[in-house]
């Protein structure tokens, strides 16, 4: 079964190892790390916006900047 969170990134950017920092601050369960580089729906939908958390289960999403308790909120929705 696929994690329920997937954080959209890039390669080579320093927005989402902070991201990636944070989520490790919140102790966030698992997720999915999905690199929009080279596929251009998620460039279109994401380019901008990374790093961006994704509820997959709820189809919602937190979009950077976001800190550990930023996170914590967004979860327990």
């Amino acid at each position: 079964m696929a994690p329920a969170l997937t954080l959209f990134q890039r390669d080579d950017c320093h927005l989402c190892d902070l991201a990636l920092d944070v989520l490790a601050h919140a102790r966030a369960p698992e997720f999915e790390s999905v690199f929009i580089d080279d596929n251009d729906a998620l460039e279109a939908r994401y380019g901008i916006r990374v790093p961006v958390l994704r509820d997959e289960t709820r189809g919602v999403e937190l979009d950077w900047p976001f800190d550990a308790e930023g996170v914590l909120r967004f979860l327990a929705r």
